[in-house]
């Protein structure tokens, strides 16, 4: 039908869109989904099926859940009470991992198997595999080749061996260890058909550890008490000889030990702090004479300089004081009298005089000084060289004792290091014979397992919502890969894009039947020979005429529309080509012109293909003459044509005698040319019916005979790939290409290929202005 969406005209200049709008994104999922949504369905319902066959197949499984846990207190306690040697490892992730294992070993289970009785099960020793087990079984079974003549004999295992090791199988694929977080918890879960026996497993399954800890630990420090109480006679006997040899060794070099320290060093370090001494007061004492020699050396000193005040200080002399502070107040007179009374009054010279008098005494008191510090100096001279001689005279003497010191230590080490050992072992023994007579165990069950209410596995809810969403992206996933590869026609967006041409009309399929054999009777056409009167005994073909407001006719009028609009010539000639044969174009063909001749206008309907006269053989199958005769002028027109009684159309069919193997070559001819000529001034249309693009070149030749080229597309069959290249190699046929029909589409289904304005083509919304299907 005609086409409401204008034609988006693209040149290769045009630049294509660099985003989607959400519109356009929301319409193409929309579009995609009304495409893919029975395979969607499809699929889920498939995976829902699955499912459920699981459910049903599977059975009932309930899960007991029991937790232990790793006691660090009792640990901590005994590492901080005793030093045992299997509280020395810290309780860290690497143990309880071990513990799991442990618990997952052969021992806990053949302890727990034995102790319920579980090989005597058929659960255990005969589980049922299930619809995926037995599925898997199958498989195995096929992949593994059969064995023949293959027989246990005398040396193969027995019946209660093979039962052990079946129910210990079982046990194991049902046991679930796992660490509770960070914590020292661990969570023991069995699965089983019978809620009860879930539970009863679980527990055994802890206790049985319990029970195989206590016994490690017992064995443990059993072995470990017999080996320590051997190893405590051999120390006890090396210390003792390590103790007597160095009291052996002392008495032997005269060795005297003071409070832990030896005489020599004792004297070493007293005389070595009186040198210490002696040398800090030679140095004070000889640094005290130096300055006061230094002053003395000059003569004479000025009692008012702070050189004398600092020396008087340093010296702690009270007469050098007591001189300095009466020369300082004689000073100040002076300076007080001497500008009142002048320099040379009598007062002044006596002050002056007396000034003179206490300098040679403060330097007659530093003399005197000098000499006392000097003789000290001497004192303390002598003093440090006697500690001095003394001291090396200790040194010499400690030199042997030193050189015995160094065997003493080696031998005291040996002997502390015995005592030491045979403590440490005393002690740990001790411990031992206490943890032997009481084991203490790191584990204890927390939480005991109790008859679970409802079944573990398989969850239905879950299983049933994996399977609906494994369906909708599996579905989806196909759907997709479905879309990828549809390589076809589905909408006019795809022949406007890919063929740069208007999408001028879509076509609705219309299913073929012959019609009643009463009709065919009465289609007679008055005043014309019976025997060129077309035939058209399929209601196809007839559903112009029979049905002018049917979907199909509004479709075929869309066609003359668009040539009507854009050709402007005196006569038109339309010719009708697609790219493969089957797609309807000798079809679309003949509906173009029972439809322009249903209209009252002369109509003339021409059959080019040459190759494959197939419009012919249905029209006019009893034909002799036709187009090729015309064109050789063996006869005339009006002798050929044949005429549609209902319309009124005229046909001119191809005959062929044989098989042409140069039939462009009679399309090209100037024959060809005068007749389309002549065609061109007696009828108001011509539509000529072209052979395929693809298969042969016969259209390429025909663009001086036609106006326009109508290209006609099978909806959900045409590759685009083939009539792009179809239409790439006909320039001529592109450039006067009116447009293309999509042909043969299903309404049904079309719309959710043209998502954006699928609505249109809902009947409802035309039934009140005649539309009939």
């Amino acid at each position: 039908m005609l086409q409401i969406n204008k034609p988006r005209l693209v040149t290769e200049q045009e630049p294509s869109p660099s985003f989607i709008s959400p519109a356009e994104l929301y319409a193409a999922t929309l579009g995609f989904f009304h495409r893919q949504f029975a395979v969607i369905v499809f699929v889920l319902l498939l995976f829902l099926a699955a499912a459920a066959v699981y459910l049903m197949t599977t059975a009932s499984r309930y899960t007991g859940h029991a937790v232990l846990i790793i006691d660090t207190h009792n640990k901590q306690l005994l590492q901080a009470q005793s030093q045992h040697p299997l509280a020395d490892l810290p309780t860290d992730t690497a143990t309880v991992d071990t513990q799991i294992e442990i618990l997952k070993s052969e021992n806990i289970a053949t302890s727990v198997i034995k102790d319920l009785h579980l090989n005597d099960d058929p659960e255990f020793i005969a589980p049922s595999p299930g619809l995926i087990g037995r599925i898997i079984g199958v498989l195995t079974f096929l992949a593994t080749p059969p064995s023949f003549g293959l027989s246990d004999g005398g040396g193969g295992p027995s019946a209660e061996f093979r039962r052990m090791r079946a129910a210990m199988g079982t046990f194991e694929d049902n046991l679930k260890v796992k660490r509770s977080g960070l914590t020292y918890t661990i969570d023991i879960e069995f699965k089983s058909l019978n809620p009860e026996r879930a539970a009863q497993v679980a527990n055994a399954t802890a206790d049985a550890y319990i029970v195989d800890t206590l016994d490690a630990k017992y064995q443990t420090t059993r072995r470990a008490a017999s080996w320590m109480q051997d190893r405590l006679k051999e120390l006890r006997e090396e210390t003792g000889n390590a103790e007597h040899a160095v009291l052996d060794y002392k008495t032997t070099n005269h060795i005297v030990d003071t409070g832990g320290r030896l005489m020599s060093e004792q004297q070493l370090a007293e005389l070595n702090s009186a040198l210490i001494q002696a040398r800090a007061m030679t140095a004070e004492t000889k640094a005290r004479l130096d300055r006061v020699q230094q002053i003395v050396a000059q003569g004479d000193i000025d009692p008012a300089s702070s050189v004398t005040a600092t020396v008087a200080d340093t010296l702690k002399s009270e007469v050098i004081n007591k001189l300095r502070t009466q020369y300082l107040e004689f000073d100040a007179k002076a300076s007080l009298w001497t500008p009142k009374y002048g320099a040379n009054h009598l007062a002044v010279i006596n002050l002056r005089n007396q000034m003179r008098e206490v300098r040679r005494n403060i330097f007659a008191e530093l003399q005197r000084t000098a000499e006392t510090f000097k003789s000290d100096y001497e004192i303390a001279k002598a003093r440090e060289e006697s500690v001095q001689n003394s001291l090396n005279q200790t040194v010499a003497e400690s030199q042997t004792t030193n050189e015995a010191q160094i065997t003493l230590r080696s031998l005291q080490s040996t002997a502390e290091t015995y005592r030491a050992l045979y403590d440490s072992f005393l002690q740990r023994y001790m411990e031992s014979v206490q943890q032997q007579s009481f084991p203490v165990s790191e584990a204890r069950l927390i939480t005991s397992a109790t008859r679970p209410l409802w079944k573990s596995s398989p969850k239905s809810m879950l299983v049933l919502a994996l399977a609906g969403f494994g369906g909708v992206i599996f579905g989806l996933g196909l759907g997709v890969l479905r879309d990828i590869s549809d390589r076809v026609f589905r909408s006019s967006g795809q022949v406007e894009e890919r063929l740069k041409a208007d999408c001028i009309s879509i076509v609705p399929l219309v299913k073929s039947s012959p019609k009643p054999k009463e009709e065919q009777e009465r289609d007679v056409f008055s005043g014309e020979p019976a025997d060129r009167r077309i035939a058209l005994d399929d209601e196809l073909l007839s559903t112009v005429a029979n049905s002018p407001l049917s979907r199909f006719a509004e479709s075929i009028r869309a066609i003359k529309v668009a040539a009507d609009l854009k050709i402007v010539k005196s006569n038109r000639v339309i010719g009708i080509t697609s790219s493969v044969p089957n797609e309807g174009k000798s079809t679309i063909a003949a509906a173009l012109a029972e439809l322009i001749a249903h209209g009252g206008a002369r109509v003339l309907l021409v059959d080019c293909d040459l190759r494959n006269p197939s419009l012919s053989r249905k029209l006019a199958g009893e034909a002799e003459v036709g187009l090729l005769d015309v064109i050789a002028s063996r006869v005339s027109i009006e002798d050929v044509l044949w005429f549609d009684a209902a319309t009124g159309f005229e046909f001119l069919p191809a005959v062929l005698p044989a098989r042409l193997a140069h039939s462009s070559e009679i399309l090209r001819s100037e024959s060809t040319l005068k007749l389309f000529e002549a065609l061109r001034d007696s009828y108001d249309y011509v539509i000529v019916d072209l052979s395929p693009l693809a298969p042969v070149v016969d259209v390429r030749v025909v663009t001086s005979l036609v106006d326009s080229f109508v290209f006609v597309a099978e909806w959900g069959r045409t590759k685009i790939d083939v009539a792009e290249h179809a239409l790439a190699n006909a320039q001529g046929v592109h450039e006067n290409l009116l447009g293309v029909v999509l042909n043969k589409a299903d309404m049904n289904t079309f719309a959710r290929y043209q998502s954006h304005h699928g609505n249109y083509y809902y009947n409802r919304y035309y039934a009140r202005y005649g539309y009939t299907e």
